[in-house]
């Protein structure tokens, strides 16, 4: 008859704080060998249960003539698969804001959410600014409060620059395919991104080409009245868009919304500058609506400063000379931006910004072979369009038409009502 003592390793408990099994079982009782060790576990605190039955006084069944010294090894292999078992379940936190993580991501183990701002962050090179102390609170609820210690707290934990550097390059498989430019001209693109693009552009509301020479043909006739409607239009553009891409209304009513509340300003400068808006009339329109409304003079000097923000973002996307798919892209981009508050499935938006970043870089290296820095000098225009204000944007071109009612607001209500060419606005005198 073989006596055998069975005592837990150490490395089988270490880091089983949680209240796995203890390090030394001192109750020792009859074993049937063929029993699982995992029903003699409470389910609830992961140890022995006091009432379990552990006969290892009886001479075991060997038929084999296997020896007591393989009988303690098949036990103390059994605890250990048992406790790995117990440990694996244990979820890790995001080391940046405490969410669920799924996995370990340049360094660290974060969640989605802080993995793709990391990483946007950094293939970007984009600087932040806090309109605090710098020691914003950076949890589950507050992290899209301040982008800026949120990158500070993701680079003190440890997430490294370096990983997102020898990130997953490009695929460049060819998978040919072909879609039109507004002009009508077949553009050839050898890449599976080429339908996702094609799918944007088709989206566009309004014909680019004509929405352009309208407004070149008519650079100086336009009144005060007449940019005010072509705004007004640009706006339903960027909202129409988005409603039209075939996977944007797949989302949540509340993240479309979202989205769209946080991107519009961008869009809209994006079309502006895709228009060729004659930018020459903001201080034409500041006039008027100074005249309606007045100001402090710090205020006006302040305001004044905000147009002309305004007005060289739009004269440097001209000078790019974007085509339209690069401003379908670009604006996807801007669009599909996980910063937006309350959104909730950030991971599929992630993806889609991905997706969109990947089809405006490829088409650039196929359609301009011959400026290999195209990519990045559109990548760089993106953290410039935040810079102009949507105040500014509101009581610059809208507040004639709708008062003081917030374009967040009527956003939020042409995707309710489902047709954006219902929007309130107020007739003009």
């Amino acid at each position: 008859m073989a006596m055998v003592t069975w005592r837990n390793r150490k490395e089988d408990v270490a880091g089983d704080s949680q209240g796995g099994i203890s390090s030394r079982v001192s109750q020792v009782g009859p074993l049937s060998l063929s029993t699982d060790l995992t029903g003699h576990l409470n389910p609830t605190s992961g140890h022995l249960n006091p009432t379990s039955s552990l006969d290892i006084s009886s001479t075991p069944q060997t038929p084999q003539g296997a020896h007591s010294s393989n009988t303690s090894q098949s036990i103390t292999s059994q605890t250990s698969t048992n406790s790995m078992d117990k440990q694996q379940p244990q979820q890790v936190g995001c080391v940046v804001c405490g969410d669920k993580s799924s996995g370990k991501h340049y360094g660290q183990f974060t969640c989605e959410g802080c993995k793709s701002f990391f990483k946007r962050s950094i293939r970007r090179n984009l600087s932040y600014a806090c309109r605090a102390s710098r020691n914003c609170p950076i949890d589950q609820h507050h992290r899209n409060q301040c982008q800026y210690c949120r990158l500070k707290k993701c680079l003190k934990v440890g997430m490294r620059r370096e990983a997102v550097q020898r990130g997953r390059m490009i695929p460049t498989q060819p998978c040919h395919g072909q879609f039109s430019l507004t002009n009508g001209d077949p553009l050839q693109c050898h890449s599976y991104l080429s339908g996702y693009i094609s799918l944007l552009m088709r989206a566009e509301p309004y014909p680019t080409s004509r929405h352009g020479t309208q407004c070149m043909q008519s650079n100086n006739l336009m009144g005060i009245e007449n940019i005010c409607e072509l705004a007004a239009r640009m706006l339903f553009s960027a909202v129409e868009w988005a409603r039209n891409i075939p996977f944007f209304p797949d989302l949540q009513i509340t993240d479309q919304v979202a989205l769209l509340r946080l991107s519009w300003s961008e869009l809209f400068v994006l079309n502006a500058a895709q228009c060729s808006m004659p930018v020459h009339v903001a201080p034409l329109l500041a006039a008027a609506g100074l005249h309606a409304s007045p100001m402090s003079a710090e205020r006006v000097v302040a305001f004044m400063d905000h147009i002309r923000i305004f007005q060289e973002q739009v004269e440097k996307l001209k000078v790019l000379h974007v085509d339209s798919a690069e401003y379908s892209c670009i604006k996807a981009i801007v669009l599909f931006t996980s910063d937006a508050y309350g959104l909730s499935d950030v991971t599929h938006v992630d993806g889609l910004q991905e997706k969109s970043q990947c089809a405006l870089e490829e088409y650039t290296r196929s359609q301009y072979p011959n400026q290999p820095t195209r990519f990045g000098k559109l990548l760089l225009r993106l953290p410039s369009l935040r810079t102009v204000s949507s105040s500014v944007i509101e009581q610059l071109f809208f507040i004639r038409l709708v008062g003081k009612t917030p374009i967040e607001t009527l956003i939020r209500d042409m995707l309710l009502s489902g047709s954006s060419f219902n929007w309130p606005y107020m007739s003009m005198q």
